[in-house]
C-alpha cells in the first residue's frame, strides 16, 4: 500500500508527473486532482510530483506498475509492448480534433474488457486521457511542405509511429527531445518538424521557421493517466466512480484549452503577432489523403500483434474507428459541449 491515511478516511494518493508543472497539459493535470478532491468531499486528494521529481517518463508505467507511485501520466513510445492497448491511439488517422480523439479513447478504454485486461497484465488501470493535437508541419526557409513529394530527402523531427510513416515516405528523421528542436532547426542540423501549434509558442519555434503546413495529421492518443491495479481494487464503488468522473470531466476541459490555444497560435503566426509573421498554409486535401493512406500498414500491424496477443484486433478496431466516427457526427452537428 504507498496510499496514506490522513485525519479521518482521507486519502492521499502519490501522482507521478514526469513533465514540468507550466502549460496547459500541466494544467489539466491539476484539474483532475482537483476534481478528484472536489467530486470525494476532500476525502481524496492527490500529491502531485512534477517534473520526473518522483519517476521519469521512461520509468512512469514500471513505477506506477510496481507502487512506487500510485497514478501517474504514462506514453506508450516508451512502453509500446507493455502499453499495446493505448498505442492504438498512436496510429495515425484523419481523426486530428483533440475532444473527438479524446473522448473515443476514454469510452474505448473504459468499455472493452481486452484493452482492460491487457492494461491489468501490467497492473495498470486507465482513467483519462491527453492528446497532442494534430500534426502540422514546421518548416525552414527553402524547405517548405505542400505535398507528399516535398517530404522525400527532408530532415525532418518525428516522434512515434509518425516517424516510421515519414521515413517511408522518403524523409530523413531525425530523433531528439523538443529542447532540442530550436536550435537544430536554427543551425540546420534538421529542416522541418512534424509538431503541434501548442509546441510553437512554447518551444518558439516561429523564431527559426519560415513556414508551417496545416496538415491536421492524427494525433498522439496514447498518452493516458493510469492507476496501480492494486490501488484500484481497495477503492469502493464510489471512490472508483469519482476517478473515472474526474477523468471525463478533465478531457473537456483539456480539450477546450487546447483547441482554443491551437487558434491563438494559428492566428498569431499568420498575423505576426508573435513578432514575425509565418504563413500558415493549409495542406490540399488530396495530398493529406496521400499521407494518410501511409500509415494504413501500421494499423494492420497493431491488429496482428494483438492478435497474436489473444485479442480481437479487428473487432477492437472496428470499434474505435466506431466511436470517432460517432464523436466526430457529435461534434459537427452539435459543437462542443462547452459551447451548448
Amino acid at each position: 500500500m504507498t496510499w496514506t491515511a490522513q485525519a479521518s478516511a482521507e486519502l492521499v494518493l502519490r501522482y507521478a508527473e514526469a513533465g514540468p508543472n507550466r502549460g496547459t497539459r500541466a494544467e489539466a493535470v491539476q484539474f483532475f486532482a482537483d476534481e478528484v478532491e472536489r467530486l470525494s468531499g476532500g476525502d481524496i486528494t492527490l500529491d502531485i510530483h512534477w517534473g520526473g521529481s518522483l519517476l521519469k517518463w521512461s520509468g512512469v508505467m514500471e513505477g506506477v506498475s510496481a507502487g512506487s507511485a500510485d497514478l501517474g501520466s504514462v506514453l506508450s513510445s516508451y512502453e509500446p509492448q507493455e502499453l499495446k492497448a493505448l498505442g492504438i491511439g498512436d496510429i495515425p488517422l484523419e481523426f486530428s480534433d483533440p475532444w473527438v480523439g479524446m473522448r473515443a479513447m476514454y469510452e474505448l478504454m473504459t468499455t472493452e474488457p481486452e484493452l482492460r485486461k491487457s492494461l491489468a497484465d501490467q497492473s495498470l488501470v486507465y482513467l483519462s486521457n491527453f492528446s497532442t493535437t494534430g500534426v502540422q508541419f514546421e518548416c525552414t526557409e527553402g524547405n517548405v511542405i505542400r505535398s507528399v513529394d516535398d517530404i522525400k530527402g527532408k530532415r525532418i523531427r518525428a516522434t512515434g509511429t509518425y516517424t516510421s510513416v515519414l521515413s517511408d515516405l522518403g524523409a530523413d528523421t531525425v530523433s531528439m527531445t523538443f529542447g532540442e528542436v530550436y536550435q537544430a532547426l536554427d543551425t540546420g542540423l534538421v529542416d522541418c518538424l512534424a509538431s503541434y501549434f501548442y509546441t510553437m509558442r512554447a518551444y518558439k519555434t516561429y523564431e527559426v521557421v519560415e513556414s508551417v503546413t496545416q496538415v491536421d495529421w492524427g494525433q498522439l492518443l496514447g498518452f493516458g493517466i493510469v492507476m496501480n491495479s492494486y490501488i484500484w481494487g481497495d477503492l469502493d464503488d464510489r471512490q472508483k466512480a469519482i476517478f473515472l468522473e474526474a477523468g471525463s470531466n478533465m478531457i473537456d476541459h483539456f480539450a477546450q484549452r487546447t483547441i482554443e490555444d491551437a487558434t491563438v497560435v494559428a492566428e498569431s503566426l499568420a498575423n505576426g503577432a508573435f513578432g514575425k509573421t509565418v504563413p500558415v498554409t493549409r495542406m490540399a486535401p488530396d495530398e493529406r489523403s496521400k499521407i494518410l493512406a501511409a500509415a494504413d500498414k501500421y494499423r494492420d500491424s497493431w491488429i496482428e500483434d494483438v492478435n497474436a496477443r489473444g485479442m480481437a484486433g479487428s473487432k477492437i478496431w472496428d470499434r474505435y474507428i466506431e466511436l470517432l466516427t460517432q464523436y466526430q457526427t457529435t461534434l459537427d452537428t452539435k459543437g462542443y459541449p462547452w459551447n451548448n
